[in-house]
C-alpha cells in the first residue's frame, strides 16, 4: 500500500510539473520576458524551500559537512534553471502535449543512462530489454503527441 502512494505523490508531482510550466508560460505572455517569468517562479520556489526548511526543523548543514560535498551536487540548481528557462521559450510553439512528451522521453533517457552507468553517484542499475522497451515506448508516444 505504501508503495501505491509514493506512485501518487510522484504522478503529483508530475502534474505539479507540467501546471507549473503552463503558468510560467501565462506568466511570459504576461510579462513578454521568458527570463523574467523564470525568475518569479525560482523565487516562488525559493520561498517553498524555505517554508518546508522551518516546517521540518531541518538544521544548516555544518561547514565540514557543506565541504565533503562533491563539486557536481551542487548544480542541480543550474540544470534546474536551464529546464524552466527552456520550457518558458519552447511551450508556446511546441504546446503542453508535445514539450512534456520531449521532456518526459529525455528524463527517461538520461535516466537509463545515468542508472546504467551508476554515475553521479548513483548505485548501477545496467539496461535491461524491459528497460529498453519502455523508453522506445516513451519515444513512440512522443512522435504520437507532436501537433
Amino acid at each position: 500500500m505504501q508503495t501505491y502512494f509514493l506512485y501518487l505523490l510522484a504522478l503529483g508531482a508530475g502534474v505539479s510539473v507540467a501546471t507549473q510550466q503552463v503558468l510560467n508560460g501565462s506568466l511570459r505572455a504576461s510579462l513578454g520576458s521568458p527570463a523574467w517569468a523564470g525568475l518569479i517562479s525560482y523565487a516562488g520556489g525559493l520561498l517553498t524551500m524555505i517554508v518546508a526548511v522551518i516546517a521540518l526543523g531541518e538544521r544548516t548543514p555544518s561547514w565540514k559537512v557543506a565541504t565533503e560535498v562533491p563539486w557536481w551536487a551542487w548544480s542541480g540548481g543550474l540544470f534546474g534553471g536551464v529546464f524552466i528557462l527552456l520550457s518558458i521559450l519552447l511551450l508556446p510553439s511546441l504546446g503542453a502535449a508535445t514539450l512534456f512528451a520531449l521532456v518526459i522521453a529525455g528524463q527517461v533517457l538520461a535516466a537509463v543512462t545515468l542508472d546504467h552507468f551508476g554515475a553521479l553517484g548513483l548505485t548501477p542499475h545496467p539496461v535491461s530489454t524491459a528497460r529498453l522497451a519502455g523508453a522506445v515506448l516513451l519515444i513512440a508516444g512522443v512522435v504520437l503527441m507532436r501537433d
